[in-house]
């Protein structure tokens, strides 16, 4: 139904409000009242444009916005969109943001992308494997498989988080916990955290806090990557909430039980 050419006119749609922007002078927004949850014009008009694209080709079709909500989301076909993920990185002139889309199909993360234009990378699926695609693979069809690195210990594994301040208390506690036994760990990397776990770079991401359009179109790439990502309980990570993605089905129940105890 879905097919990459579509996945990339949303990513270029997106590119075009946002590369123009990045690493120049403009205004930022804050969200909160208390504390600070960055918004630009970059934010805004990237999702207009991605919106554009989506109900040109399926109007049908439900979508749900970080910066604009919801329509049509009694479909059982809905795009769910952060048009770019990482504001606080994209305001300090880090390439580590990216534009996600995904579709929900009945509720399943089934289609999703994550687009960094300034690296001129790609990371998506289309239900039927992950793929990464940039200049330099133009050789390969413009593209290569993503794979998880399934091989990985506990105590060979790399982890990502946006930063450990996100959890509070006993969170904080197991945090550290896992943490403590990993041997490799970098923070604040947003949504390229996720893309460098289904690149086999990486092999766990563990963050709080997320709604759903932070976490939509990265779970069927990590998913069709080899991997697994679901709530901290086990539960669907379509939800958002406390998140945790690893490079294979064990080193996922390594940190759950580590995370739970």
């Amino acid at each position: 139904m879905v097919d990459s050419s579509f996945l990339q006119e949303i990513a270029q749609a997106a590119a075009e409000q946002t590369l123009p922007r990045f690493r120049q002078k403009i205004d930022v927004d804050n969200k909160y009242t208390v504390g600070f949850d960055p918004v630009t014009e970059a934010d805004r008009e990237a999702e207009l444009a991605i919106r554009r694209v989506i109900n040109q080709h399926y109007p049908e079709h439900g979508i749900l916005g970080e910066e604009f909500g919801g329509e049509k989301l009694d479909s059982s076909h809905v795009w769910v969109i952060d048009p770019i993920d990482g504001t606080r990185a994209f305001i300090s002139g880090l390439p580590v943001w990216g534009t996600l889309v995904g579709l929900m199909v009945d509720g399943d993360a089934r289609i999703g992308m994550m687009s960094q234009p300034f690296t001129k990378e790609l990371f998506y699926t289309t239900g039927e494997g992950a793929f990464w695609s940039g200049p330099e693979y133009a050789g390969n069809g413009g593209h290569v498989p993503l794979k998880t690195r399934q091989q990985a210990s506990l105590a060979e594994a790399t982890i990502f988080t946006t930063s450990p301040h996100m959890f509070k208390g006993k969170e904080r506690e197991a945090f550290d916990r896992l943490e403590g036994q990993v041997r490799l760990s970098r923070y604040g990397v947003d949504c390229y955290a996720y893309a460098m776990l289904a690149s086999g770079f990486a092999d766990l991401v563990v963050e709080i806090g997320l709604q759903p359009y932070d976490v939509m179109g990265l779970i069927p790439i990590i998913e069709q990557a080899g991997g697994v990502i679901t709530q901290v309980d086990g539960g669907p990570a379509e939800k958002g909430g406390y998140i945790v993605a690893a490079a294979s089905a064990k080193l996922h129940e390594e940190a759950l039980n580590i995370l739970n105890a």
